[in-house]
Parts: structure tokens; C-alpha cells; sequence
């Protein structure tokens, strides 16, 4: 069936409606997959490949074999599709190496089994997962979209959190400058707040389609003051929210924050300088990309968003249903 999908592929011109592939962007992005694909020809590992227009810088729809994700160290921004196959006891590895990668945009699924879709939804790290249906073409208010980890830093577009995004409350503290903050600066805060549960809403959807959006605890977010005081109002602000928050056991200098690890951002309410100071340290951290809070937290600096999308009317073994979506996603 894919190969088959393939042959049906027309490349050319992609102001013409019946072009299905055009051109890459630029001739350095041509030569970055050209040389991946060559590579992989070498190997012999190029299962079905098509052939390109004389004129352009078109990259042929490639089918390249591959052990694993492990096997892939970069994005391959073009029309060539991975294949790894794997045994079905090996899933849990599968997903441990798709999550290892921190990247966690989109991740599609198909399968007639419904123990299967509830363990993979369950275990996968991505923002956004569609089974038994194509991974394009999102839906305002049925399919907020967006990612975590690498492939996002903030609320889903299209999502109800999205609009706080563009508002900032000032922080309410009596003294942001107190000075009990007692103990050493470690830089190995202590947890504060418990976990809260996980929750689900379901989305309006087409007829044989359901969207669940959940709510899942961030890793926590540092809360740096200035002061033990404002530290502990922003902790609170965090929790009340349902996050979980790091109160350090005296002030953090900017090269600690940048060595902490297992946070999912940081609180401070002093002054611009400092702030700035902060913001460098996170963005020294490798991994990704971390937010500097100066103002209230809204829900979104606590709480992530994941959304997953069943199609129905294709989970009774209807290969042509099953295909098609397969071939969207493609």
C-alpha cells in the first residue's frame, strides 16, 4: 500500500492543484537530504525511491530503511520516510527511544488494538497524538495544537489556555526585597506541593472522531524571589494552579540556575538587571527552551497540554480506511 501510494504521487509545479510534491526550499536544504539519501543508498538501505523533474531543486519521495529513531541524529526536513521495523515486545524500547530524543511535537498511531492505543497515548511524550487518522490539518476547537519538550514552550494554539498567553498580570508581593532568606545558596532546591491529578477534557470533533485534551504537571518551576518571602508567594501562585514548584534554601546565583536540572522554568520578581542575568543562565542550559516568569503565573507555566485524536470509524480493521489515513499523514 505505501509504495503503491507513492507511485500515485505527482511531482512539479506547486501553484498546480494536482501536484502533490514540489521543490525544497533552497539549494543548501537540497543538498542536506540529497547527501542523507545517498548516504543511505550506499548502505543499501533505500527500499523505493521516484525520480525528479529535470528543473528545480525537487528531492525524489524516498523510502529509506532504518533500525530505529536512534538511527536518525537530525531533522530531514523533505519527502523521505523512515521505516524501522520492530517486534511487538520491543514497543516499550520504541517508545523509550522516540522519548529519548526530547522532542515532542506529533506522534501518529495505527492500530485495530484498543489495549495498544491506550499504552502508546499513555507513554508517549508528544503534544499533539493522532491514531488511526492522518497528522495534518488541525481544528480550531476540536485540536489544539502545539508541542513539549524540544517542539514547544508554551499553551496549544487553538486551545482554551491560549489567550491568557497574551496577558500579564503584575505579581502582588508585600516586600520583594525582604531579607529573611536564611541557609546556604546550594542550588539544590527542595521540592514544595504535591502532585495534583491529571485532567481531561473532551472537544467538540466530526462524526467518528474524539478529541481529548489533558492537563499533565510540568516538571517544577524554580521560584528565585528575591526573598524567602516573594519565593514562597511564588510557589503558592505555582500550586494553586496545580504545578509543582523548587523553593531554594537561600538565593541562587545565575550560573546555578543554569546547572539545575529537572525544572521546567523559573520565578523572579526583583529587578531588570538580575532578570536578565536569569534569562542568559536558562538559555545556557542545554535541552529546552526555558522560561524566565516575571509576572503571574497562568496556567500554562504549570500545566502542559496533550492532546489526542482517535478516528473512530477506522479502529474495526478497514484496511482502506486504515491506509488512507496512513497515506495522509505521509
Amino acid at each position: 500500500m505505501l509504495t503503491g501510494a507513492m507511485d500515485a504521487l505527482v511531482l512539479g509545479d506547486p501553484w498546480l492543484l494536482a501536484t502533490d510534491s514540489g521543490p525544497v526550499i533552497d539549494a543548501a536544504a537540497h543538498k542536506t537530504i540529497a547527501d542523507h539519501v545517498a548516504q543511505a543508498q550506499s548502505e543499501g538501505r533505500v527500499l523505493k525511491a521516484l525520480t525528479t523533474p529535470a528543473q528545480g531543486h525537487f528531492i525524489a519521495p524516498t523510502l529509506i530503511s532504518v533500525s530505529g529513531i536512534t538511527d536518525l541524529h537530525r531533522e530531514i526536513f523533505g519527502p523521505v520516510l523512515h521505516v524501522a521495523r520492530f517486534r511487538s515486545a520491543d514497543l516499550d524500547k520504541v517508545i523509550a527511544d522516540i522519548n529519548g530524543t526530547g522532542y515532542g511535537l506529533t506522534f501518529g498511531l495505527h492500530t485495530r488494538i484498543d489495549d495498544r492505543v491506550q499504552h502508546v497515548t499513555d507513554a508517549i511524550h508528544a503534544g499533539n497524538i493522532y491514531v488511526n487518522r492522518n497528522q495534518i490539518g488541525a481544528i480550531v476547537g476540536s485540536q489544539p495544537f502545539g508541542g513539549e519538550g524540544l517542539s514547544g514552550t508554551g499553551p496549544k494554539a487553538g486551545g482554551p489556555n491560549y489567550m491568557t498567553r497574551f496577558c500579564k498580570v503584575a505579581p502582588q508581593t508585600s516586600e520583594q526585597g525582604d531579607q529573611d532568606w536564611t541557609g546556604p545558596a546550594t542550588g539544590q532546591p527542595t521540592p514544595s506541593g504535591a502532585k495534583t491529578p491529571v485532567s481531561t477534557r473532551s472537544l467538540p470533533g466530526p462524526t467518528g472522531e474524539s478529541n481529548r485534551l489533558s492537563l499533565l504537571q510540568r516538571a517544577p518551576v524554580l521560584c528565585l524571589g528575591p526573598g524567602a518571602k516573594t519565593a514562597r508567594d511564588q510557589a503558592d501562585a505555582v500550586e494553586r494552579l496545580g504545578g509543582l514548584t523548587l523553593v531554594p534554601n537561600g538565593a541562587m546565583a545565575p550560573d546555578q540556575v543554569t546547572a539545575q536540572a529537572g525544572i521546567s522554568g523559573a520565578i523572579w520578581w526583583g529587578d531588570d538587571t538580575t532578570a536578565r542575568q536569569f534569562e542568559q543562565a536558562l538559555a545556557r542550559r542545554d535541552g529546552p527552551i526555558l522560561p524566565l516568569i516575571t509576572g503571574m503565573p497562568d496556567q500554562t507555566r504549570a500545566l502542559a497540554e496533550r492532546h489526542v485524536c482517535v478516528d473512530t470509524t477506522a479502529a474495526g480493521g478497514n484496511a482502506a480506511l486504515l491506509g488512507g489515513s496512513v497515506l495522509g499523514g505521509a
